[in-house]
């Protein structure tokens, strides 16, 4: 056992518990068992659930035993948004998500061992429960008061849309998985963000209620925030998935690549699993070295890794490289060189011109004229070869994967042409 209290709150991970010293007691006197919850509201999980997914990690190498719940129950439901109802899926739609999330989790945790992880779902305890039934058990030890003032629920009722009576009970079933899970086993503390923290003390209350005498625990981790008051896991083009499907690898890498130094520190400590010495190093390299991006650089390479694994992880710090003329573009895979191309600027045409009209297509020339001047000050590169003629079309021999230019102007301004047929 580590002293995992004093550690979470040195990385920013301890925003609020029910009992502070309770719980560092009993996670010292450990193992727990303690479960964190997610629901498949989408195909994918995105980055913003790695904060729990990497403090569940957290916990279980600290010698604590996890309880990875996916809400097939709850995610039919919906957590209730402080703007607007969820748009509900049909079950199997959900009963499919949930699997792609459980694929998500699980290489995250160990599953053999004294503290193995286990993978539950509360639709287990739910699909055979009546209306009546969950009114009568559970519902009856619940006070619509204290229900009302959670936030979401708060801000819903002040608003013209209101709340439905779905989402208000969202709270309701919660509660009752902590109080299944403490039956079935033997688990005693419950983790999730602080928008979460209605619905973490509404499972300890219907425990107290239900199992007097019995000791359970709640921890927050605090919310991620950008330093521009953005939300954190979103990029430009929308959110970034951990399915490589959704957000390609290289997106993925050029996200954490591209995080504000304000953020990084705070990014890095929550995210990583480096050593606090280690982790102070880069901290200091980015304040006498933000150019050089050494804690980006580092972060981006070890969630990817852990994200997508290592083969993924280097094939995209190959094409980051060759893209600027590090490497060797021909010697990137088809996949890898399409998701980073789509990453930049690109036009499509379907057949190669003038490269003077290629660099004004794609956006790395104002005008014909400005580019013929980029061309002979010897700023214009096709696939990292320097172009001394611009009035010349590209051959149809130098297309990557019968397909791809990558044109660069100057060090750092890079974007693509790609030929598609006519029609």
């Amino acid at each position: 056992m580590t002293d995992i209290v004093d550690e979470l709150k040195w990385r920013g991970l301890f925003a609020q518990s029910t009992d502070e010293d309770a719980l560092r007691k009993a996670l010292a006197d450990g193992p727990v068992t303690f479960y964190c919850g997610f629901d498949p509201t989408a195909a994918s999980l995105h980055v913003g659930h790695l904060v729990q997914v990497l403090t569940v990690r957290r916990l279980q190498q600290a010698g604590h035993r996890p309880l990875a719940l996916v809400g097939g129950a709850t995610g039919q439901i919906g957590d209730p948004r402080p703007t607007a109802e969820r748009t509900l899926n049909d079950p199997e739609t959900i009963a499919a998500w949930v699997q792609r999330l459980r694929e998500q989790i699980e290489p995250f945790l160990t599953f053999e061992g004294a503290n193995a992880a286990t993978m539950v779902n509360n639709l287990d305890w739910t699909a055979g429960m009546s209306a009546i039934e969950f009114l009568r058990d559970i519902g009856k030890h619940f006070r619509v008061n204290k229900m009302l003032t959670k936030d979401s629920v708060a801000r819903r009722l002040e608003s013209q849309e209101g709340i439905s009576y779905t989402e208000f009970s969202y709270q309701l079933l919660q509660g009752m998985d902590f109080l299944e899970l403490y039956r079935r086993y033997g688990c005693v503390l419950q983790q999730g963000g602080s928008d979460q923290w209605g619905n973490l003390t509404a499972g300890i209350d219907l425990i107290h209620r239900l199992e007097p005498g019995a000791t359970v625990h709640a921890l927050a981790t605090p919310l991620m925030v950008k330093a521009d008051g953005t939300k954190f896991g979103k990029s430009e083009s929308g959110a970034v998935w951990l399915d490589p499907e959704m957000t390609t690898p290289y997106a993925f890498y050029q996200f954490w690549l591209n995080v504000d130094d304000r953020d990084i520190s705070r990014y890095m400590r929550i995210l990583s699993f480096k050593s606090r010495a280690e982790l102070e190093e880069l901290e200091k390299l980015t304040e006498e070295r933000p150019q050089a991006r050494s804690a980006q650089r580092a972060l981006a390479e070890e969630l990817t890794t852990l994200v997508h694994g290592g083969a993924q992880c280097a094939a995209v710090i190959a094409a980051s490289k060759a893209l600027f003329g590090q490497g060797d573009l021909a010697e990137l895979d088809e996949a890898t060189l399409s998701a980073a191309l789509s990453e930049v600027p690109h036009a499509r045409v379907s057949e190669l011109a003038p490269l003077v009209d290629l660099l004004v297509e794609v956006g790395l020339a104002p005008s014909k004229s400005g580019a013929r001047r980029t061309v002979k000050e010897g700023g214009a590169y096709v696939n990292n070869v320097k172009v001394a003629d611009g009035e010349v079309a590209p051959d149809a021999g130098e297309l990557l994967h019968g397909r791809w230019l990558v044109l660069r102007r100057g060090k750092k301004n890079l974007a693509a042409v790609e030929v598609v047929p006519a029609g």
